[in-house]
């Protein structure tokens, strides 16, 4: 333990997420020993984040305006909507440049553990986007764990209209992964989703 406003820092660093006491220690402790950081842009654009960046109205994405550019975009694609997880999971499919239509942001998954219920996520907004019968087909691309597989479970099942096609992301092998390491349900989902190879 440091003494009073190191340790303060330190401990803000660790409530982010996907960081540890360590990496918090050392995020802080390269603030104070890089002269050249500069910690007022830091906290300048900390300040601006929280002011000026929302969520999109119609798709849930951040944005710094009422909807995202993604959704203001003309030339994409209205009758397909990918759903997910997180704001990021949208920059990952982006990435990808190999969809073009619009995108829902649930922003989370169901896990009953963490009290996490299909009422606390953007679901009923999916749904009042999907009433007007402009979409055609919804893609499921949750999270390929616990959480992530009850959330499309659920979806399936709401989503099972006429009209509507539902589909959900393949999951398998990664490219450059080994077979010996593959969990079970990684492996299974890879024979499940199995192509044949064409000549």
């Amino acid at each position: 333990m440091y003494e009073g406003v190191v340790q303060e820092l330190i401990d803000e660093f660790g409530r982010l997420p996907g960081i540890g006491p360590k990496s918090a220690q050392r995020i802080a402790f390269h603030i104070l020993q890089t002269e050249s950081y500069d910690a007022g842009r830091l906290a300048e654009l900390l300040t601006i984040v929280r002011e000026k960046v929302r969520f999109c109205d119609i798709c849930g994405n951040v944005t710094e305006h009422e909807t995202c550019s993604i959704c203001r975009d003309p030339r994409r694609s209205q009758a397909t909507i990918c759903v997910v997880e997180e704001a990021k999971d949208v920059v990952a499919i982006e990435r990808t440049r190999e969809f073009r239509g619009l995108y829902h942001v649930l922003g989370g998954a169901i896990s009953p553990i963490d009290g996490v219920g299909p009422d606390d996520l953007r679901i009923r907004q999916l749904m009042r986007r999907l009433a007007d019968g402009t979409v055609t087909e919804v893609i499921i691309a949750t999270d390929p764990n616990l959480e992530g597989e009850a959330t499309a479970t659920y979806l399936s099942r709401l989503l099972n209209q006429p009209g509507l096609s539902v589909s959900r992301l393949a999951s398998g092998l990664p490219v450059g992964g080994d077979l010996e390491y593959a969990d079970e349900v990684t492996l299974g989902r890879a024979f499940e989703g199995r192509r044949l190879v064409e000549n």
